[in-house]
């Protein structure tokens, strides 16, 4: 059974140097324990200038199966040269792109989610002694087409694998040394989480903790999978999520804000109920919604509003205008707001807490436009240009609280007593 699968982002990966140390130290470490699977992004700006090259040939809307197409390169490009610089490094390797690691993917291109991976072929590499390094963020269709899994989704890559192999842990190497309470470039005396729930995880990367990608922190919690966040340049510390009894101390965990947002409302005068065309509509393109509200059924007016990333402002305004101009309903859409939330386990329980939010803000004349409460997180949004103030009076009025969480912890498995790559 495979033990553990590594992943590296993009800027583990920019340069030349910074691939060759990777393979040195992928080379130690195959030495010690034999050989394993590497999950790869694309070399850091590299997705950015192929979506530079997408637009410029294929105009403002290009065909998304062609995107995929140039996109997924990204990825490729990285699993090769690292494969290579393992070999230079007198280590078996091969490369593999997401068709040929058997990733079969469904749903639309640019969005495209893992529904199965058949680990036939990395088996047999890796019983060769090889190891394999995976191209992320990618896999094929039903058709034989290729599609990628959006922005981030390489994480998804990692953890869909480590899942399929029976994986014990998946370690993602990525350019900061650990899931912090807030982030560090918001807030000066922000710590580093040695430890995170699950599902506390999940809720950090949906409201904006871009370390793990959302789906992949999800992906973990549902089948139990132990990740390990490193930063991939070495050093002690780092974040293990997983489960561990409950504790009883208080319910924060962290402090997220999510800046890529965009508030969308739709009014009817004519009260009919268009909320089942307008999440149909979204659910075709595989858009998610967070802060979701609507009128009653006794109101004249249909109103109903929610939030969306930013990213996917242009398709979700095409989806809604079929929507809503047929039955002369309107589309408004914010996009000068960011969402804000206070994480950690059991916060709808606790009304003080959201309680404790409105408060600070309201103190400091941040007004607050819509607030949604789920099992381990409390969100609201604010305008754009209040969302640092917001966080910082945030993360000191739960100071104590988000301290108090770590307490305890010492009981999990320390990150220097397993199998990591160290400096």
């Amino acid at each position: 059974m495979c033990r553990v699968v590594k992943k590296f982002g993009g800027s583990s990966l920019s340069t030349m140097g910074k691939i060759a140390r990777i393979a040195a130290l992928l080379a130690a470490e195959a030495e010690r324990q034999g050989p394993f699977p590497v999950v790869v992004s694309a070399r850091g700006g590299t997705t950015d200038q192929l979506l530079e090259l997408a637009a410029a040939a294929g105009g403002p809307d290009p065909a998304a199966r062609e995107v995929d197409q140039l996109l997924s390169t990204g990825e490729i490009a990285s699993a090769a040269q690292l494969a290579l610089a393992l070999g230079r490094c007198g280590v078996p390797a091969v490369s593999l792109t997401g068709t040929q690691a058997g990733i079969n993917v469904s749903g639309p291109g640019g969005n495209g989610a893992v529904a199965s991976i058949d680990t036939t072929r990395i088996q047999a590499e890796l019983a060769a002694g090889k190891v394999v390094v995976v191209a992320g963020f990618q896999g094929v269709d039903a058709v034989g087409d290729v599609v990628t899994l959006g922005r981030g989704g390489s994480d998804t890559t990692a953890v869909a694998l480590a899942v399929a192999l029976g994986a014990r842990r998946c370690e993602i190497y990525t350019d900061v040394d650990g899931v912090y309470t807030v982030d560090p470039r918001l807030v000066a005396d922000a710590q580093i989480l040695r430890h995170v729930d699950p599902d506390v995880m999940t809720e950090m990367a949906f409201a904006g903790s871009k370390v793990l990608h959302p789906r992949s922190a999800q992906l973990a919690a549902t089948h139990g999978l132990e990740l390990h966040v490193r930063d991939a340049a070495g050093g002690d510390s780092g974040t293990v999520v997983s489960r561990r009894p409950l504790e009883t101390a208080p319910a924060v965990s962290a402090v997220a804000c999510d800046p890529r947002v965009a508030r969308v409302l739709i009014r009817s005068p004519h009260g009919r109920d268009l909320a089942p065309e307008v999440l149909e509509a979204l659910s075709l393109h595989a858009i998610p919604v967070d802060l979701v509200a609507r009128s009653g059924p006794a109101e004249e007016e249909f109103r109903m509003g929610f939030t969306i990333d930013a990213g996917n402002l242009d398709t979700v305004r095409r989806a809604l205008r079929e929507v809503a101009d047929p039955r002369g309903a309107t589309v408004v859409i914010d996009e000068n707001v960011s969402k804000v939330s206070v994480v950690g386990p059991g916060i709808r329980a606790r009304p003080a807490y959201i309680a404790r939010i409105t408060a600070v803000l309201a103190e400091a004349g941040i007004d607050i436009s819509w607030v949604a409460l789920s099992a381990n997180r409390a969100s609201v949004t604010v305008a754009r240009d209040r969302r640092a103030e917001a966080v910082r009076l945030l993360h000191r009025e739960f100071h104590a609280d988000i301290t108090a969480s770590q307490s305890g912890g010492d009981d999990a498995e320390p990150l220097d007593t397993v199998e990591e790559l160290k400096p």
